[in-house]
């Protein structure tokens, strides 16, 4: 992968910490347009599932993002859930969604 931005390099830690402290299956945090970042988890409950982007797109919507810079995820799993790049092209048609895997290193860059 080529070198990172410093700003994407730092979604990508806000990722990987979100999901080593929360012990979910994916940690993912986005930018937003002002530079904001948000972080979340994945949310696994009896009433409501979500990825953890789509929870981190929701962080940053609640808090009044109108559009994304960018996305990341730190995931065990080989693609982007469909739902999360889905989340992310809801605010952003273009942004770039970074898969890292579990020791953050960027596997692809989904555009």
């Amino acid at each position: 992968m080529p070198d990172l931005d410093p700003e994407d390099e730092k979604i990508i830690i806000l990722a990987r910490s979100t999901r080593a402290r929360t012990q979910a299956a994916e940690g993912a945090a986005v930018r937003d347009l002002d530079g904001r970042t948000y972080a979340a988890g994945t949310v696994s409950l009896p009433s409501m599932k979500l990825t953890a982007i789509q929870a981190a797109v929701a962080a940053a919507v609640s808090s009044g993002a109108e559009g994304l810079e960018a996305a990341a995820v730190v995931t065990g799993d080989s693609l982007v859930a469909e739902a999360s790049v889905h989340a992310v092209r809801d605010l952003a048609p273009s942004a770039p969604i970074l898969r890292a895997d579990l020791d953050g290193v960027v596997q692809e860059i989904v555009t």
